[in-house]
């Protein structure tokens, strides 16, 4: 009777604890060589066992089925054959030894299936089976248990975000740091987002070119709705602090959720075609929103005057247009003053730079201090030398700790951004807000309006609204001629 060998590994734990192919292999050739079966074939692969997928093993067991003669099927043990009771491969295998067609030898197990087998034999094979599985079981629920210990302790345990990175130090231990580049990009996406003035779309349009990238808009919209960046993993729907450099504060995050969820609150009715002033009008006598209507090519904005006939007029697009874009030009700052304010702008910021570094690093150093103290104290737990009570208390103070120390990294981070890099973006698209609103997209000169203006009501034929802060003041002194006090 001939032979086919089958060896199979699918951890480096086990080829570490002699259960190599090699090893394998050499332990059937030895066991053939005894029994005087010739070896007709040798298959070692490495496939988990455990698995439902098992393309190799599939392939082996169709090997067996063409074979006219009875053979005998080798393998070390019963776990390299399979880890799963259930699994149908196995019991087709079980099958057709009871029918005598093939036997099956366990080596290292001294166990063989054939026709002649007992029932005690059949109970062991059925237990062999049920270790196998046990096994498996065993190593998941502890995999289980310790990846549930590290998510409390605030571990990421897959692949870090874009604007992160996955090391191992120089023990072999992984940790996740953030990647200062892509860091910057996620920053700046958060940003001008939360700025109001940018869609979805030209969002990702304008990072993907900045950048080179080649982000959908679907990924924009993900990385926007990470709570990652502000210091919080969501694992199987649950949320956890983690315990890594935050790139953006929990505030920006809840801005940026805020306009998104403003977008999803649209009514349907402004679905239809793209007017740029759908939807942004009131009529200023009953209330009602002013509905664009195409009439010989030329688009024209009235109130239904469904409450009742008030004698409504009808404005062109290119009217509105050309009203609404002296509020744009009138934001534009002459260039002399521009540079007056930037300068007391940088000023004023030297004096908050000193005392800015000296609390950020105060704030870091207690920071890693606590996380240090965190992994000493899990490493004290599994190690036996503190109890669990013992371990979650000491557990909760330090998270509180630490919570508050991202709390305080995030206000001081707030207070500098919000003070310079915010009045940096104003005089920014201030300068830029007349060729925005003329030279942009429907969607994107609509994001712009309702940045800057607010209330906006059609009397008769003229438009009216409320500039908002703080281009208000620059609107105003623009109209006055006074820049300066």
């Amino acid at each position: 009777m001939k032979a086919i060998l089958i060896a199979r590994v699918s951890t480096e734990e086990q080829k570490e604890a002699g259960n190599s192919l090699p090893a394998q292999v050499m332990r059937l050739e030895k066991y053939c060589c005894n029994k005087g079966f010739p070896i007709l074939k040798t298959c070692s692969f490495d496939e988990s066992a455990y698995s439902s997928d098992r393309s190799e093993f599939d392939s082996i067991i169709d090997f067996i089925l063409e074979q006219k003669e009875k053979v005998a099927v080798c393998c070390d043990k019963v776990d390299r054959i399979s880890r799963n009771i259930f699994d149908k491969r196995i019991s087709l295998l079980y099958e057709k030894a009871l029918k005598d067609e093939i036997e099956l030898h366990f080596a290292s197990e001294n166990q063989i299936i054939n026709s002649k087998i007992s029932a005690t034999e059949k109970f062991q094979f059925s237990i062999s089976l049920g270790l196998a599985k046990y096994y498996s079981d065993a190593i998941s629920d502890n995999v289980k248990r310790a990846n549930e210990q590290l998510v409390c302790t605030g571990r990421w345990l897959s692949k870090a975000p874009f604007g992160y990175k996955n090391i191992a130090n120089q023990d072999g231990i992984k940790d996740i740091i953030v990647d200062e580049y892509k860091a910057n990009i996620v920053k700046e996406a958060f940003e001008l987002y939360a700025t109001g003035a940018y869609s979805m779309q030209l969002l990702y349009e304008k990072i993907n070119k900045k950048y080179n990238l080649k982000w959908s808009k679907a990924h924009v919209g993900n990385v926007l709705k990470n709570p990652f960046y502000h210091g919080t993993m969501i694992v199987k729907g649950q949320m956890y602090p983690h315990r890594y450099e935050t790139i953006i504060s929990e505030s920006l995050f809840d801005q940026v959720k805020n306009i998104i969820t403003g977008f999803k609150k649209k009514p349907a009715k402004l679905a239809g075609k793209p007017y740029i002033y759908r939807g942004l009008i009131r009529c200023a006598h009953c209330g009602l929103a002013i509905t664009p209507e195409k009439h010989k090519g030329h688009v024209y904005y009235h109130c239904t005057q469904s409450k009742g006939k008030h004698g409504a007029k009808w404005l062109r697009e290119e009217e509105i247009t050309k009203q609404l874009g002296k509020v744009f030009k009138n934001l534009q700052i002459p260039e002399n003053i521009l540079h007056q304010i930037v300068d007391t702008l940088n000023v004023v910021h030297e004096g908050k730079i000193e005392f800015h570094n000296m609390q950020f690093d105060k704030l870091t150093k207690e920071q890693k201090s606590i996380t240090k103290m965190m992994d000493n104290l899990y490493l004290d737990k599994l190690k036996n030398k503190i109890d669990e009570d013992q371990y979650e208390r000491f557990y909760k103070s330090f998270r509180e700790q630490l919570n508050d120390i991202i709390l305080r990294l995030e206000r001081l981070q707030d207070a500098d951004d919000n003070y310079y890099t915010t009045a940096k973006h104003i005089l920014d698209l201030s300068n830029r807000a007349y060729d925005l609103f003329l030279g942009s997209e429907v969607e994107e000169r609509r994001q712009l309006i309702k940045l800057v203006l607010s209330n906006l009501k059609m009397e008769d034929k003229k438009i009216v609204y409320d500039v908002q802060k703080p281009f208000d003041m620059i609107v105003d002194c623009s109209e006055r001629k006074a820049w300066c006090a």
